[in-house]
């Protein structure tokens, strides 16, 4: 099992009712809230990357790994500075959405290894630059995808081990991915 899949499996029931809330107003109406989606999206990715980046950092800051408040303050403040930068400049978040959901995927299903890490970095820059070209259908999909990933993993926590996560970690992302975006194209063909 992966660092962010137990990662998961640690927060508290109430802490993965909002993750699913936020997952399914992001996966539902990310582009008509977007820069609400691009936030929320951002302190999810920084939350995430932070607590990825938490040995390494009580390595640094031992004081962190001592006390409580500071191992639960710091990746809230990982989350609000990336959230913070995400929320500000619009193409380079949803490039940055792509790139990093592109990443956290690759992880999340084929490990952490060095090769892996960098065929999903190629793969992220592809997918990035194609969400810039395509700014509406990449702000739809991407934020699609965010919250099918947020409500999947969610899901398999809230199911403690009962779901078989091999068998349905894809065909759910991609079939609550798939509503989402069909969801989002409907209600907002009038928008730009």
């Amino acid at each position: 099992m992966n660092t962010f899949t137990d990662f998961i499996n640690r927060l508290q029931v109430p802490e993965l009712i909002i993750l699913l809330g936020i997952g399914l107003a992001v996966i539902l109406f990310g582009y008509r809230i977007k820069k609400i989606a691009f936030f929320a999206i951002w302190f999810l990715l920084g939350y995430i990357g932070t607590n990825y980046l938490m040995p390494e950092i009580i390595k640094i800051v031992p004081e962190v790994g001592n006390e409580s408040l500071y191992r639960s303050l710091v990746p809230i403040g990982g989350g609000l500075l990336l959230a913070l930068l995400g929320f500000s400049v619009e193409k380079f978040c949803v490039s940055g959405i792509c790139f990093v959901l592109t990443e956290l995927i690759a992880i999340q299903y084929f490990g952490n290894d060095l090769q892996t890490v960098a065929i999903a970095a190629v793969v992220g820059v592809i997918v990035a630059g194609a969400a810039v070209m395509l700014m509406k259908p990449a702000t739809i999909i991407a934020t699609s995808v965010a919250g099918a990933y947020a409500i999947t993993l969610a899901i398999f926590a809230l199911a403690a081990g009962s779901i078989d996560q091999s068998t349905y970690y894809w065909p759910l992302i991609i079939g609550i991915a798939a509503i989402g975006s069909v969801f989002q194209f409907l209600t907002t063909k009038r928008l730009n």
